[in-house]
C-alpha cells in the first residue's frame, strides 16, 4: 500500500510543528483596532474608549501594538504592512477600519465597514481579503449621529443603511498575499470599480515599524531606507534592531512618502512637534494637499514609515492591479513571470489542502461557507502584547499613569507579561483574547492546524498568563472576571480531532495541560464554592445579561447559587476525569487522578440536583439568597438551566478493564451513596459494557429535552435560543431592596446596558453553546440508540432518535448561512438586497450571535472565532445544500 499523500501545505505545517512556537514568522498578526483598548488606556478612571480615540489614532503612537486594513506583520510585530486609501472626498485617509465606541452605538461598540476574509491557509502562504470602499465621502458623522440618537429598542444604523452602496459606487479592494518562501511575500492589490462611472482612488501601501524606541523597548532604532531603484521598480530596505534586513519592492511612481511613526504632539497634546515627520504626515500631505510637507516627505530618504503613492483612475466595470513584494532576499527582477506563478501555485495548494479536509459530498455553497469560516478564523490571529506591571507603572519620560490606576483595573495581575500571537474573537470589536472564546476557536482550528490549537490552550495556562493561585485570565477589561472553565473540554476535543483527522494521539499534550488545569480546578473549588457545598457561583460567566439582574454586581449582602457555574464545574470534573482515563491507558499513575475527579463529579451532581431542580417546572433555576436570610428561586428559563445537559460522557469498557482500582472506587461510591440515600448521577451500562455517566437521569433528560425542542420555548429556526420564548408573554419580575428587575424574551439586540449592552443573551441563538448541546445529544445517542426517541419539534407527532435530532439542529444552524432558493442567506437579514448581487452573492459574514426568530446575524460582524464552529458542523453534515 502506498503511503498517504501529504499536501504541500500540510508539509509546511509539519515543519512548523517542530518549532518552539509553531508559527510562521509572517502572518495576519496585525490588529484591526488598537485604539480604544484597555492596553492603550492610561486614564485615571479606566475610560478606554475616550482616552485613545479613533480621531487620535492617525496621529498618536500606540504603546502596545499596531492596526491597519488587510495588514500583516512579523510574529513580534516589529515590521508591519497594510493598505491606506483615499477617494478624493473623505476628510481623512482610510488607514484603519471605523466603528462606533460603546457610548456612540445604541447597542454598544460596532465596526461600520464592509470587509471580508475570503481565504487563508494555516501557514499564511496564501491569504485573500476584500474591502469595500465607498466612492462618495465616507459617512462618519451620519453613522455616529444616527446610532447615537436611536434607542435600545431600535436596530443599529449600518453602513448599508446610509445608501452609499446603492448604485455600486464603491471600490472592491482585494488584497492577496502569496509567499514564495516563508520570508518572501508577494502582494497583489486589485481595485475594481463595479459602478457605471469612472472613479479616482489614491492607494498607499504602507510599510512601517512599530514604535518601541520611545518606550525604551529597544537599544537601536530601526530604519527604512530608500535604495537605488531597479528598472521600473522602487526599493526600500528595512533594517530591524537586530540588523535583520527586508526589502520592499514596488512599481516606480512619481510620489513616495517617508516619515516617522511618532506622535503629532501639536495635534494631540497641543505642544509643538520636534519635526514635521510625524505619524499622520501622509494624511496632511495627501488629504490636506500640503505641498510643502509633501516635498519634505518625498525628499526624506530614511524613516520608520514609508509608502509609495498610486493615483489611479479606475474605469467603470474595470480593475487595476498593483504588485508589491516584501522579502528577505535581494532580488533583481521581483515582478518577473515567476511572481504570477507564485499566486497560481499557492492558490492550487490552498485548494488541495482544503479539498483533503472537506467531505466528499459537500455542496459548492457549503464548501464556500466552510472555507470562509476557516479563513476568518485564521485571519483573526493577532499579535497581543501587554505587560501589566509596566502598564501600571508607566514608561519613564513618556507615559506617567495617575496614581488611581494602582488600585484600578487589572491590579493584582502584575505577573501577566504577554507578547504572543493569539486567536482573537474579532480583530475589531474584540481585539483581545477571551479565555473561553479561545477554547471554542481551538475546535475548528484543530481541524486545520492542531499544533497551533494546542499551543493556544497551553498558553492560557503558562506562567505569564495564569496567576500564581491558578486563575486563568478572562479578558483585558477585567482579567479577574470568571469565564466558564472549558479548557479541559477544549483540550480533549483538540486531542480527539487531531487523532481522528491527522492520526496523532498526543498524550504528552494531555499530560502537560492536565497538570496546569488541576491548579485551575483547585482555584475554582476554593474560590467559587464559598459555602463548601459543591454549589458554585462565578458571576456573569460570559453570558452578559442572561440573568434578571447583573450576576457580576449583586446587591450587598446577597449571593447566588448558579446552575451554570455548578454545571460548568461538573463538566470540568468530568472532562478532567476523561483526560486522566485517556492518559492512564499508557500511564497508570493517572488512575488516582481519574478517581479524584470522578468523586468531584458525583458530589457536584448530587448538590445541583438536590438544590436547584424545580420539580414543578421540570427545570433548573438559579437561587438568590438575600441579606435577611430569604431564598428566592429565579424562575428564568434560559440556557443556564440547560447547561446541565453538557455533563455527559461515555467511558469505554476497555478503559475500565485496564483500571481496576478506578472501577472499584466507582462501585464503592455508588454503593455508599445508595446506602446513605444520596443522589447519584446517571450511570448506565450498555450491552458492550460501555458506561454512560451523566449529571441527570433519563427522566430529567427527557423533561429538559422536551422543553428545549419546543418551538414556543427554546427551538428556533436557527438553533436553540439562549432564553425561552415563554418569557415573551410571561416576563419574570423580581423586587429586591426596593428595586424592580425584569427579564423578557428579546430575540434581537439588547435593550439594556448590562455589560455594555453590545451583546444579548435574552433570546438570540449562540452557536458555541448549541454545539455543546449537539455534542451532548450525540453522546447520549451513542448509549441509548433508538431506545430513546422524542418528538421534534416537541408538538410534532414524528419521533426521532437523539442522533437525528442532533443532525437536524446542526442543519438548522448551517442553513442560516446557506443561500436559499431566492438567493438570500438568513444571516444577512435585511441586507440581502446587497448580498444577492452577483459580485457579492458568495460573501458570508460570521456574527457573534443570531436572531432568535429569523437567524439574522447580530452583534460583532466578524466573530469568526466561535462562529467558525459552523465549519465543524458542516463536516458532519456534508449532504446539506
Amino acid at each position: 500500500m502506498s503511503a498517504k499523500y501529504i499536501s504541500i501545505e500540510q508539509q509546511r505545517l509539519n515543519t512548523n510543528a517542530q518549532k518552539e512556537v509553531p508559527l510562521e514568522k509572517w502572518g495576519p498578526y496585525l490588529s484591526e483596532r488598537q485604539w480604544g483598548t484597555v492596553r492603550e488606556d492610561y486614564s485615571a478612571g479606566g475610560d478606554a474608549w475616550n482616552y485613545f480615540t479613533h480621531e487620535q489614532s492617525r496621529s498618536r503612537v500606540y504603546r502596545w501594538g499596531e492596526d491597519g486594513i488587510a495588514g500583516i506583520s512579523d510574529m513580534h510585530q516589529d515590521l508591519c504592512f497594510a493598505i491606506a486609501m483615499w477617494n478624493g472626498k473623505d476628510a481623512i485617509l482610510k488607514e484603519r477600519l471605523f466603528g462606533l465606541t460603546n457610548a456612540e452605538g445604541n447597542h454598544g461598540e460596532d465596526v461600520k465597514e464592509l470587509y471580508y476574509y475570503l481565504d487563508n491557509t494555516p501557514t499564511h502562504y496564501y491569504m485573500k481579503y476584500l474591502y469595500k470602499y465607498p466612492q462618495a465621502a465616507f459617512p462618519y458623522e451620519q453613522l455616529v449621529e444616527m446610532n447615537r440618537n436611536r434607542t435600545k429598542t431600535e436596530p443599529e444604523f449600518e453602513l448599508l443603511d446610509t445608501g452609499i452602496f446603492n448604485n455600486n459606487n464603491y471600490f472592491d479592494v482585494q488584497v492577496t498575499y502569496a509567499k514564495n518562501r516563508s520570508e518572501d511575500i508577494c502582494i497583489e492589490i486589485e481595485i475594481t470599480n463595479p459602478g457605471d462611472q469612472d472613479a479616482e482612488i489614491v492607494l498607499l501601501p504602507a510599510l512601517w515599524f512599530r514604535n518601541q524606541w520611545m518606550f525604551d523597548d529597544m537599544l537601536q532604532k530601526p530604519v527604512l531606507e530608500i535604495q537605488k531603484p531597479l528598472p521600473d521598480t522602487g526599493l526600500v530596505k528595512a533594517t530591524t534592531e537586530n540588523s535583520d534586513s527586508y526589502y520592499f519592492y514596488y512599481p516606480v511612481t512619481d510620489t513616495t512618502l517617508m516619515t516617522e511613526n511618532e506622535t503629532n504632539t501639536e495635534r494631540v497634546f497641543g505642544y509643538p512637534n520636534k519635526s514635521p515627520f510625524v505619524k499622520d504626515a501622509f494624511h496632511d500631505a495627501i488629504v490636506n494637499d500640503n505641498a510643502e510637507l509633501k516635498r519634505k516627505l518625498q525628499n526624506k530618504k530614511t524613516g520608520t514609515k514609508f509608502s509609495p503613492v498610486y493615483e489611479l483612475l479606475i474605469a467603470a466595470k474595470q480593475s487595476q492591479v498593483v504588485k508589491l513584494r516584501l522579502s528577505k532576499d535581494e532580488l533583481q527582477s521581483p515582478f518577473d513571470e515567476n511572481f504570477d506563478i507564485v499566486f497560481a501555485n499557492r492558490k492550487n495548494e490552498a485548494d488541495e489542502f482544503y479539498n483533503n479536509l472537506m467531505p466528499e459530498n459537500i455542496s459548492a455553497d457549503a464548501a464556500n461557507i466552510q472555507r470562509q469560516a476557516f479563513a476568518g478564523l485564521l485571519w483573526s490571529k493577532q499579535f497581543y502584547k501587554y505587560d501589566i506591571e509596566r502598564w501600571l507603572d508607566g514608561d519613564a519620560h513618556n507615559i506617567n499613569p495617575p496614581v488611581e490606576r494602582k488600585y484600578g483595573r487589572n491590579t493584582g495581575w502584575e505577573h501577566l507579561k504577554i507578547a504572543d500571537v493569539l486567536s482573537m474573537p474579532d480583530k475589531w470589536e474584540y481585539p483581545w483574547f477571551a479565555s473561553w472564546d479561545l477554547c471554542f476557536h481551538c475546535i475548528p482550528m484543530a481541524m486545520v492546524d492542531p499544533v497551533f490549537a494546542k499551543n493556544q490552550l497551553i498558553l492560557l495556562c503558562r506562567e505569564w498568563f495564569m496567576n500564581p493561585a491558578g486563575q486563568i485570565p478572562a479578558y483585558e477589561w477585567s482579567f479577574s472576571d470568571v469565564n466558564p472553565p472549558i479548557q479541559a473540554w477544549a483540550a480533549l476535543e483538540v486531542y480527539k480531532i487531531e487523532k481522528e483527522i491527522h492520526g496523532n494521539a498526543d498524550i504528552h499534550f494531555l499530560k502537560r495541560i492536565f497538570q496546569k488545569l488541576m491548579l485551575n480546578f483547585t482555584w475554582w473549588a476554593n474560590r467559587e464554592d464559598e459555602h463548601e457545598n459543591n454549589i458554585f457561583s462565578g458571576g456573569f460567566l460570559g453570558l452578559d445579561n442572561i440573568g434578571v439582574l447583573d450576576r457580576n454586581s449583586l446587591p450587598p449582602g446577597t449571593y447566588m447559587e448558579q446552575v451554570d457555574a455548578t454545571a460548568w464545574m461538573g463538566m470540568y470534573a468530568l472532562n478532567l476525569m476523561e483526560m486522566a482515563l485517556e492518559i492512564a491507558q499508557t500511564d497508570n499513575s493517572y488512575e488516582d487522578a481519574a478517581t479524584k475527579f470522578y468523586e468531584h463529579f458525583v458530589l457536584i451532581a448530587g448538590s445541583l440536583n438536590e438544590t436547584l431542580w424545580d420539580a414543578n417546572d421540570n427545570f433548573f433555576y438559579d437561587r438568590l439568597h438575600t441579606s435577611d436570610g430569604n431564598s428566592i428561586e429565579l424562575r428564568v428559563r434560559s440556557i443556564v438551566g440547560l447547561s446541565v445537559l453538557f455533563n455527559a460522557a461515555i467511558i469505554k469498557n476497555e478503559y475500565l478493564q485496564k483500571l481496576p482500582d478506578f472501577k472499584k472506587r466507582m462501585e464503592y461510591v455508588k454503593n455508599y451513596g445508595i446506602a446513605h440515600y444520596k443522589y447519584l448521577p446517571c450511570e448506565q451500562v450498555s450491552n458492550n459494557g460501555d458506561l454512560l455517566i451523566s449529571f441527570i437521569h433519563q427522566e430529567r433528560l427527557v423533561q429538559l429535552l422536551t422543553v428545549m425542542l419546543d418551538e414556543n420555548e427554546f427551538l428556533s429556526p436557527g438553533g436553540i435560543r439562549a432564553l425561552s420564548k415563554f418569557h415573551q408573554q410571561h416576563p419574570f419580575y423580581l423586587q429586591l431592596n426596593h428595586t424592580n428587575y425584569s427579564i423578557s424574551y428579546m430575540p434581537g439586540e439588547s435593550d439594556n446596558n448590562i455589560f455594555g449592552g453590545n451583546s444579548n443573551w435574552r433570546g438570540p441563538v449562540w452557536i458555541q453553546l448549541n454545539c455543546l448541546l449537539i455534542q451532548t445529544l450525540y453522546h447520549q445517542y451513542s448509549f441509548y440508540g433508538d431506545s430513546m426517541q422524542l418528538s421534534f419539534p416537541s408538538d410534532s407527532s414524528t419521533l426521532y432518535n437523539l442522533q437525528q435530532i442532533a443532525d437536524a439542529l446542526s442543519k438548522q444552524i448551517i442553513a442560516a448561512f446557506l443561500m436559499d432558493d431566492s438567493g438570500n442567506r438568513a444571516v444577512h437579514g435585511n441586507a440581502n438586497w446587497f448580498y444577492s448581487q452577483p459580485e457579492n452573492k458568495e460573501l458570508v459574514l460570521f456574527y457573534e450571535y443570531y436572531h432568535g426568530d429569523t437567524a439574522q446575524g447580530l452583534g460583532a460582524s466578524h466573530q469568526t472565532g466561535w462562529s467558525s464552529l459552523v465549519a465543524a458542523l458542516i463536516t458532519k453534515q456534508p449532504s446539506i445544500s
